[in-house]
Formats: structure tokens, C-alpha cells, sequence
């Protein structure tokens, strides 16, 4: 049986704390585990909290593959993450949750039906109650429809909070209905998504047909493009995404190539234009202060190590990953609400 097969029971821990990563003070960030930020295993606990899992899948892809081999490139990078505080957060939150690194789901490369049934079991087991949450790591885009499938089966109808490049929500692509362009779509009709609470931000670039953006706003999606941040700021993005979301359940998606190429060039579909790092992770931070936030589940996906200068794009997307389970655990009250007035009062 594969590492991270939910079916396999955990081992008993010896008392009630969350077990830590390695601590870097004893063994350097280079050497031990190749979990992610040498977090525990599921094995080595008897419960969590949240898992991270890696999903190894690329054949939905329509452009450069190479999204397979992510989980096994941001873990590596996460190995240069110091997670025992985040400041911005203003929490430790290895100390709050047990967050284990539930490996990857062993998935066919060769037929996209089987590989998200198949994705889809695995974060059903490994979710397992309402108390557990997922971050995944992809992996193409493909994946995020059997994961959202499995959280809406715990939480009921979520607001997608979508950070890509792109809409993902075309029909169909070479007669597959099901690609990393049409996971939204899917999802939508599938009524996993909550009515008029999802948003897209970082959009960019040309399109096929302006179809497409009549057919996205049917489905109850508003839009940021990259663009408006010049106008809007990053503050009042943050604001909109937040009173869009109101107090349903958020699962949070975030493809890297929301990153301009300059700051994530190891990715499968490039375009001009996009976020800066700094915005990415100014708009993630800034969602912490919405009040009774349920943020169910997530994603990062995208990363193609094989087109990647210097672990660069590996790195952005370890650190949305971490930031990721952060807000899990702030929004688990792990630590007392974090003021933010700087968005506060904007119109919706």
C-alpha cells in the first residue's frame, strides 16, 4: 500500500500535542524527511487535522505537461521554509493543528475518468469527517474537480476563490469534458459550487471567444482581472474577494500561473502580465481577517519543475501552500482575530 493511502491506519502518538516538523536547529532544512517541510506522515499520528497531499496528475493539461512531477518539486523547496512562526499571521500553526503530509494519490497517468474517480476516493478518506481539511498539490488543474467534489460531499455547496491566469470554465477542449480548462464548469453544473460566491482573480490574456466570458458570468463568477490590481489595489481586491465569499464555506484554488512568468516560469501555460509574488501573498494574508472565514479546502497546482529556473516557481508555491494552511488554522481559531483596517469599509 502506497504512502498517504487513508485505508492504512496511523500510528498512535504519545500524547495530545501536535507533532512538528524536524526541528532545523537539529537536523538543517537540506537533510531528513522529504515530506513536506518535514512534516510527520500520517502514519506517525493518530489524528490531523489538516493533510497535505500531493497529486501527481498532468493528462488534462492543453499546453506544456510536466505538472506531474510538482508535488515532488515544491516539497523540495518547502525544505527552505522556516514554518515554525509566520509573522504576517501572526501564529504558529504547527503548534495549533496537526498538519501531516499525507503523500501522494498513486494516480493512472493514463485516463483522466479513472484518474479523478481515483483522486476523488483518496480525499474522501483522508477528509473523513468535518473536522479535516486538504491542501493539495498538483499536479494540472484537473485535479481540483474530484477534490472539490470530495469537500462539497463534507461542507455542502463552497465559494470558490480561484487565483489563475485563466477562467477554467470552457466546455469542452478536443471533445474532453473534462480538462484543466473545464474543471469550473464541471463543477458548477455539478452544484458544488455555492450560488453568486465565487470569484476569479489574476485573469489575463486573450481568449478564444468572448463567449467565454458570457458563459463564465452565467455560471455566477465575478471577475479581478490582473489588470484591475493597477486600479483597484491589492488592499480593496482583498475586500471584494472577502464580502463575495461572505460565510460559506471557501475552498481556495490557486494556479501558479496567477504569478506573472517572471516569478513562476515553471509552469504549463505562461502569460504576460500577471501578479507579483508580493501581490499573491498580500491578498492571500489579507483574507484572515474575515470574520467566521471556513476555508474548507485548497489547491495549488500547476507547477512544472522541469521548466523552472532556481526552484523559483517550486518556492512561490510552497509558500502559498503554507500561507494556505495557515488561514486553516486561523480560521479554526488558532490564534485571536488579526485586525485589518486597511480593508475595512470598502463598497461591494
Amino acid at each position: 500500500m502506497s504512502r498517504g493511502s487513508a485505508s492504512r491506519d496511523c500510528d498512535p502518538g504519545t500524547d495530545d500535542r501536535p507533532v512538528g516538523p524536524v526541528d532545523a536547529t537539529k537536523v538543517p532544512r537540506f537533510a531528513g524527511p522529504g515530506t513536506f517541510a518535514r512534516l510527520p506522515d500520517c502514519y506517525q499520528v493518530d489524528d490531523y487535522d489538516i493533510a497535505i497531499l500531493g497529486v501527481p496528475f498532468d493528462g488534462g493539461t492543453s499546453y506544456r505537461p510536466g505538472a506531474r512531477f510538482g508535488p515532488m518539486g515544491v516539497r523540495q523547496a518547502s525544505r527552505n521554509l522556516r514554518p515554525g512562526f509566520h509573522v504576517e499571521l501572526d501564529v504558529a500553526p504547527l503548534t495549533r493543528l496537526q498538519v501531516v503530509d499525507a503523500g501522494d494519490v498513486p494516480v493512472t497517468p493514463y485516463g483522466i475518468a479513472e484518474a479523478v474517480a481515483q483522486i476523488e476516493a483518496q480525499a474522501r478518506d483522508l477528509l473523513g469527517g468535518p473536522h479535516r481539511r486538504i491542501v493539495a498539490i498538483g499536479g494540472d488543474h484537473t485535479v481540483a474537480l474530484p477534490l472539490l467534489r470530495a469537500v462539497a460531499a463534507e461542507h455542502g455547496p463552497v465559494a470558490l476563490v480561484h487565483f489563475d491566469a485563466h477562467l477554467d470554465t470552457w466546455n469542452t477542449y478536443f471533445d474532453e469534458p473534462v480538462t484543466h480548462g473545464t474543471v469550473f464548469r464541471r463543477a458548477f453544473e455539478a452544484g458544488l459550487l455555492a450560488p453568486d460566491k465565487s470569484i476569479h482573480v489574476g485573469i489575463r490574456g486573450p481568449i478564444y471567444d468572448r463567449l467565454d466570458l458570457r458563459d463564465d458570468a452565467s455560471f455566477g463568477f465575478r471577475v479581478i482581472r490582473a489588470g484591475d490590481l493597477d486600479v483597484l489595489g491589492v488592499d480593496e481586491a482583498a475586500a471584494i474577494v472577502r464580502r463575495r465569499v461572505g460565510d460559506a464555506p471557501v475552498y481556495l484554488s490557486v494556479d501558479i500561473d496567477v504569478l506573472d512568468p517572471v516569478f513562476a516560469p515553471g509552469t504549463g501555460t505562461p502569460e504576460m502580465g500577471g501578479l507579483t509574488s508580493r501581490e499573491l501573498l498580500r491578498l492571500l494574508r489579507l483574507l484572515r481577517g474575515l470574520d467566521g472565514l471556513n476555508l474548507v479546502g485548497g489547491d495549488v497546482v500547476e507547477v512544472a519543475p522541469a521548466y523552472d529556473s532556481a526552484e523559483v516557481t517550486s518556492l512561490a508555491a510552497a509558500t502559498v501552500v503554507f500561507d494556505l494552511v495557515t488561514l486553516m488554522v486561523k480560521s479554526r481559531g488558532g490564534s485571536a482575530a488579526v485586525p485589518v483596517a486597511a480593508v475595512d469599509g470598502v463598497e461591494a
